[in-house]
Formats: structure tokens, C-alpha cells, sequence
């Protein structure tokens, strides 16, 4: 009989306290015993070691704040496991997540690493937490099972091939980020092969805000993201990169440029004919967003209703304005600074 993997739990940690009892209480109550969970506290100025510590479970102290692409590097190192398993502090698993992940590799034996995602019931009820862990629930969903990057909110991946790439990159990410990311970018890059598992879901535990999500989205997302396509030149074709995402964009950034001119039309600062254009082509720029996007505008419609719906969409058409406007302002910096490489190179030469 085959022995059964040992998985390493990695939890990188900084003032969690708020969640960090329901999350280790959910991976005590594992269905798979033959696993060992270890926090790795970032300097917290809380008590989430001392939570970590009542519970029984491996606690690693980093001497300072490094951001958590360090923090689970260093559980990593000190990990036994055959497989890491990486869970972030606010998550909740189920029962059966790490039997679940044993078996995805059990079955695919050719896979170096397995993600979920979220589920669509999350923890906390506002409309922005909803919506935020909704879309992302309904991204993954809708994305390919041979996927091209990692997702380590809950995510594992075989111990020997995680060290063998060097691991999460902690020099360029030093907050949180897309270090997840990055490496699933350099897992493909390589060779090895990546699952998302849609059916390996999680609860998310987290009060998003106005704030917090135009910060998260942005700054340490869009931005950081953007640089990394554009610095590998790869534009991958999942999860919030698919066809119909980038199209939106285009549209709803043209849509911007329609609204006003639909305006002044309407307060007679644009002739009649000119204004019945711009109408319609705001109206048909409209129409095609929803068409494109229909599928989650539905599923946030069966989920949550009408009222939750007519204030998403909205917000949905500010999240491609954004990052299409993040994305294009990268584009615009990295040519300009090739552009200054290639001047210094030409003048190094005369």
C-alpha cells in the first residue's frame, strides 16, 4: 500500500487575529491527519502567535516585517511535507480540502501545483465583500483547469519542484502582491504543468471596503501585474486576462469618451443629428458590455438578486476602466524606458 503524502500547511500571518482562531480551527478539524500546519507570525503586533500557540500548531517568528511572499519561503524551508500547502489567514477550508488536494495529485500525477478558489457564500455580508469575493469565485469558475499561473490563497504544490524554482520571489515582493502569480508564470515558463481544481473551494473571512478594494486592485494588483506582462512579454488568455475581459475594456473606455459628448448633446451644445449618433453608439457600447458579460451578470443576479445586480454592474465597468487605464499607463512608462536603454546604448557607441 502506498503511503499517503505528508502535507505541510504553511499560513503566512500578520495581525490576524481577527480571523486566525476560525482558520486554524477549520484545518484542525481536517478530515487528512497526516499533515502538519505552521504559522509563520510577520512581526505581528497582535496576539495571532500566542493564538497560534494555544492551538498546537508549529509557530515561526520572522525577525521584521517582510511580506508574505518571505513568509512563506521561510515555512517552506522548515517544512516536512511532501506537498505545501499555502492558506491564507482569513480563509476557512473545508473538511475535505486536503483530502481533496491529495487526491488532484494523486490523479494527476503530471501536475506540479493545484489552486481553487473562493466559494460563493462569503463570510461578510456588505455589498462590497460580496462582490469582490463573488467576481472572484465567478473568474475562476469560468477559467481553464490547465491553468498558467498559481493562486495561494489556497494553493498547493509538490515541496522539491517549489524549492527547485527558487520559490516565491521576495526581492521583488516585499508587501503582498502578485508573487503568487509570478510564480505560476515561472512554473509554466518552465515546463510544469498547473490544475485549477473549480470544485476545491474556500470561504473568505474578509470585510472589503470602498478603500481597501480600490487599493488592493490597483496598487497591488493591476499595477504590479501589468509591469510583469510586460516585462516577460507574455499576455496569457485566464482568469481576469480572457478575450472577453480586454475587449470589455476597450469598450468601456470608449464608452468614457461617449457619455460626455451624449451630454453636451443633450444640453443642445451639439446639434441634433450629431447628438442622436453619440447615443447610439453609447447605447450599442452598453448593450455589447452586457452581452459580453452576461454570464456574470447573471450568476450575480441568481445569487444576490436585481438590486445587488444594477449596483455591480457599474462597478464591474469601473474595474475594466481601471485596469485598462493601469494597463495602458505601464505599456506607455516600459516603451518610454526602453526607449531611454536604447538612447544610452546609442550613445555609448558614438
Amino acid at each position: 500500500m502506498d503511503r499517503q503524502p505528508f502535507i505541510s500547511v504553511i499560513i503566512p500571518v500578520y495581525n490576524m487575529s481577527k480571523y486566525l482562531n476560525q482558520c486554524l480551527d477549520a484545518l484542525i478539524a481536517s478530515s487528512y491527519k497526516s499533515c502538519e500546519i505552521i504559522v509563520v507570525d510577520d512581526a505581528s503586533t497582535d496576539d495571532s502567535a500566542e493564538i497560534s500557540r494555544k492551538k498546537g500548531v508549529t509557530v515561526l517568528q520572522m525577525p521584521h516585517q517582510s511580506g508574505p511572499a518571505a513568509v512563506r519561503n521561510y515555512g517552506a524551508q522548515k517544512a516536512r511535507g511532501d506537498i505545501l500547502f499555502f492558506v491564507d489567514s482569513d480563509v476557512l477550508v473545508q473538511q475535505e480540502t486536503i483530502t481533496r488536494i491529495v487526491t488532484d495529485f494523486q490523479k494527476n500525477p503530471d501536475i506540479t501545483a493545484v489552486f481553487g478558489s473562493y466559494d460563493d457564500d462569503p463570510a461578510e455580508k456588505d455589498f462590497f465583500s460580496q462582490y469582490k469575493n463573488l467576481y472572484h469565485h465567478s473568474v475562476h469558475q469560468k477559467s481553464s483547469n490547465d491553468a498558467v499561473t498559481f493562486w495561494a490563497g489556497c494553493g498547493a504544490m509538490r515541496r522539491d519542484v517549489f524549492h527547485e524554482v527558487g520559490g516565491f520571489d521576495q526581492k521583488k515582493y516585499t508587501k503582498p502582491s502578485i508573487e503568487d502569480i509570478e510564480l505560476g508564470y515561472r512554473l509554466r515558463r518552465m515546463g510544469y504543468r498547473i490544475l485549477l481544481d473549480k470544485k476545491l473551494q474556500v470561504k473568505h473571512l474578509k470585510h472589503w471596503g470602498w478603500s481597501s478594494w480600490l487599493k488592493t486592485d490597483i496598487f497591488n494588483r493591476a499595477v504590479p501585474w501589468s509591469q510583469l506582462i510586460l516585462e516577460r512579454g507574455f499576455l496569457p488568455q485566464d482568469l481576469n486576462l480572457q478575450v472577453s475581459h480586454k475587449i470589455s475594456a476597450v469598450l468601456v473606455f470608449l464608452l468614457i469618451i461617449m457619455l460626455p459628448l451624449t451630454l453636451l448633446g443633450a444640453l443642445n451644445f451639439l446639434v441634433t443629428n450629431i447628438n442622436s449618433v453619440f447615443i447610439s453608439i453609447s447605447l450599442l457600447l452598453i448593450i455589447s458590455l452586457l452581452l459580453l458579460n452576461r454570464n456574470l451578470y447573471a450568476f450575480f443576479f441568481h445569487k444576490r438578486g436585481i438590486k445587488f445586480l444594477l449596483f455591480a454592474i457599474p462597478l464591474h465597468f469601473l474595474y475594466y476602466l481601471y485596469s485598462g487605464w493601469t494597463f495602458a499607463t505601464c505599456w506607455i512608462l516600459h516603451k518610454f524606458s526602453l526607449l531611454i536603454i536604447d538612447l544610452k546604448k546609442v550613445k555609448t557607441l558614438i
